[in-house]
């Protein structure tokens, strides 16, 4: 029965090709867009799922208020990690210092390359169950360091790379003590393509041990079986109470399944993230196959008239109402199986460009048999959805009626078409204004003032101390060249702040406050370098000596 089901619907589709092909189009087009989005929902709700332990890890935050002003970040003080380790050993199994990802310059003989590490306790390898050949605790040793099995690649080639040197920074050669594999993009620290041992002499945040104020490293922990992330921040919220009077800090411990999507935070609670823009594109998914869904009933409709004979003669000849179904069903089940298949040609070609679009490495995990299975599921349910209207309209033609041509549409039979576009075009018109705002809100963040010249404007990390202690030459020789306008030296980049201060003191100020000013150093070029205007007072200038000990406010 359904061989015979399949070759009439099969028949109809050779018989209709035009009409066909527009429907195959419509729908293929609608799960294409629907699967991309679905890649990109999964690629973002699996994040950081790599990780064994992952619903066992987090993070520690700190939560500070400055006169009222309440900011929650990563950034925390060395000194904690000792404590953690006494205090809190019934809360945690594991606890790791680390510095923040930046690069570094690792040279092998004449190969020199940049690639983004830090330095990090023995333990957090173990903690981030990362794939390790080699030892799991090499950095137990002050001069080891563990390399990503891509960077050992590009350092060694082919050869084996364990008990091999690397000179870091050009400052300080190291042992590599293990290889571990690539960690996935879709891992918060993805882009960690080495370890240093944090006991090595050339890690500067091994040195603040007693500094309960300089906030500069990060912590990670591993909680035992029997404790949860409620109470563990219960345990350590406030443990710097008694080293900080400048102002008020609280921990908080984040588990990491939720440190992609929920983010932000507001008055040191979670308050949402990236999970707002998950739910959103479900969304528009979810509308965007319904359209094109609607569409192919609208068109299955529209031909009611032409198929009106066929369905009175086969009620005629004995066939009953759920054959008749059924077969409309099938001829439903094999437009979107064919959809499915340009969908996936489509969803191949565009991929490349949507990663690059959408900042991902998403690939279509057709070796997974789980995906495999939710497409299936996802085509079964697109074509039920999509056939089940025209089907059962189509199956209640009255046979006698037919045969004689008097049939008619009835004045309410119409009704349910008319919901459908005007569905159809109001939920087309949605979509369409809500890409408008969102174009024009990319557009002017693109465009909007920023207080600075970012024409023309290069950012460098200076990752060497050869950089720092020859900086004055290297800017002179760049500006002989006649490339470069005006060049500068700051301690973080134009667009982010990596240093905040208390304690400033002015006339008139109030004393039972304690502002938090977030600094940028920098050098007396830096306001001719990137253009900034001084709306009053004067620039940075080599003219007044005096202007090492002065500041220039927003």
């Amino acid at each position: 029965m359904i061989k015979n089901y399949l070759k009439i619907a099969w028949r109809n589709l050779k018989k209709n090709i035009g009409y066909s092909a527009i429907n195959i189009a419509g729908l293929a087009v609608g799960m294409a867009v629907a699967l991309l989005i679905g890649l990109w929902i999964y690629d973002e709700v699996s994040f950081d799922r790599y990780h064994k332990n992952h619903s066992r890890v987090g993070q520690v935050l700190a939560t500070q208020n400055f006169n009222d002003v309440i900011e929650t970040n990563a950034s925390i003080v060395v000194p904690m990690g000792p404590a953690f380790r006494t205090q809190y050993a019934n809360e945690f199994k594991r606890v790791a210092l680390s510095s923040w990802n930046l690069p570094h310059i690792l040279s092998v003989g004449g190969t020199k390359i940049s690639q983004s590490g830090m330095w990090a306790e023995p333990d957090l390898p173990v903690l981030l169950s990362l794939d390790v050949r080699g030892e799991a605790e090499a950095l137990k040793d002050p001069s080891s360091l563990m390399l990503s099995k891509s960077v050992a690649k590009a350092l060694f080639g082919d050869e084996d790379p364990l008990g091999k040197a690397v000179r870091v920074d050009n400052i300080t050669d190291m042992k590599v003590a293990a290889v571990y594999n690539d960690l996935p993009a879709n891992t918060t620290l993805g882009e960690t393509r080495f370890l240093l041992s944090w006991n090595n002499a050339a890690n500067k945040h091994n040195k603040q041990t007693d500094q309960w104020t300089n906030h500069g490293s990060q912590l990670f922990v591993e909680l035992n079986d029997n404790v949860n992330f409620p109470t563990a921040t219960a345990k350590v919220k406030d443990l710097l109470k008694p080293y900080i009077k400048e102002w008020k800090e609280e921990l908080l411990v984040h588990p990491m399944d939720e440190w992609h999507l929920y983010n932000e935070f507001k008055n040191g609670k979670v308050s949402g993230g990236r999970i707002q823009f998950v739910w959103l594109f479900g969304i528009i998914g979810i509308f965007v196959l319904l359209l094109a869904c609607i569409n192919f009933m609208n068109l299955s409709t529209a031909r009611s008239e032409k198929r009106a004979k066929e369905v009175g003669i086969r009620k005629a000849m004995g066939s009953l109402r759920k054959q008749l179904i059924f077969q409309f069903l099938s001829e439903s089940l094999a437009v979107t199986f064919i959809a499915l298949i340009v969908s996936f040609l489509l969803v191949f070609i565009s991929l490349p460009f949507f990663n690059e679009v959408a900042g991902k490495n998403m690939v279509i995990p057709v070796d997974r048999p789980v995906f495999l299975l939710f497409v299936l599921g996802f085509a079964l349910l697109t074509g039920l959805l999509a056939g089940s209207y025209p089907a059962f309209y189509l199956s209640g033609f009255n046979a006698i009626k037919t045969l004689k041509g008097t049939f008619r549409v009835g004045r309410f039979a119409a009704i349910p078409r008319k919901v459908l576009v005007v569905t159809q075009f109001t939920v087309s018109i949605a979509l369409i204004i809500g890409t408008v705002i969102v174009f024009r809100q990319i557009k002017f963040t693109k465009n909007r003032p920023v207080g600075y010249s970012r024409e023309g404007l290069i950012t460098l990390d200076m990752n060497t101390p050869d950089l720092y202690n020859h900086y004055n030459s290297l800017r002179s020789e760049l500006l002989q060249t006649g490339a470069v306008a005006d060049m500068a030296e700051a301690n973080s980049t134009t667009t982010e702040i990596w240093s905040n201060n208390t304690g400033m003191d002015w006339e008139g100020k109030d004393p039972g406050t304690s502002p938090l000013f977030g600094t940028i150093a920098v050098t007396h070029d830096y306001g001719k370098t990137v253009g900034w205007k001084i709306v009053s007072g004067r620039d940075f200038s080599r003219d007044f000596p005096a202007d090492t000990g002065n500041f220039i406010l927003n």
